[in-house]
């Protein structure tokens, strides 16, 4: 199976006067035998509607009008597939129509969870004697979103190159028994549960 990463000429359609979309969709090719599939990946945190047409040579498709199809907040969806003529490559271009304002008649189609980067960068650091870490590391790894994670057990190096921003703290990084963690470049020691660094990423 082949898989492309395509862009997309978008176009916006909102009833609202601003469009709340903060990332493209992001069109991916998979092929399989003689048939194309595009999707579309949403790596936002909303849903939309959206809506394909294709144009070109060497495939065919369905004659049927292209309507707009609800893509889920983090997720992959199918758009269209296109047959591909035999012994041919099918040369296309396509528009994407892309509405946060989501339509009573758009059709659902099965979704695929994805990961997508947050609103901040997130790196948490675990300290060897963290009590609510593994909690917050489990939720972490059931949600949409992409993070790093660091034990000092495993790494002292980060343990010495964070050491310094705790000098003139009253907290002590040898005792702490909470993960530090790095949203978007600033350092965190009271984050204890995964509703905590939600707030703390939506301020």
């Amino acid at each position: 199976m082949l898989k492309r990463l395509l862009f997309a000429l978008v176009i916006l359609t909102s009833c609202t006067p601003l469009f709340s979309q903060e990332r493209q969709i992001e069109i991916v090719e998979e092929t399989k035998a003689n048939r194309l599939f595009l999707y579309a990946l949403n790596k936002n945190e909303q849903d939309l509607d959206v809506m394909i047409t294709v144009e070109g040579t060497n495939f065919r498709q369905s004659k049927s009008k292209p309507r707009l199809i609800r893509v889920p907040a983090a997720s992959k969806v199918l758009l269209t597939n296109l047959f591909v003529d035999r012994g041919k490559k099918a040369n296309y271009t396509y528009n994407l129509e892309v509405n946060d304002s989501l339509s009573r008649r758009a059709l659902p189609r099965e979704s695929e969870p994805i990961k997508i980067e947050p609103k901040k960068k997130v790196i948490v650091y675990i300290p060897e004697n963290c009590v609510t870490c593994d909690s917050l590391i489990s939720n972490l790894d059931k949600s949409s979103y992409l993070y790093s994670s660091y034990r000092f057990s495993e790494k002292p190096e980060l343990k010495s190159q964070l050491a310094p921003a705790f000098v003139n703290s009253t907290v002590k990084i040898d005792s702490l028994t909470t993960p530090i963690i790095s949203l978007g470049g600033v350092l965190h020691v009271k984050i204890e549960d995964y509703d905590q660094l939600l707030e703390e990423l939506n301020k």
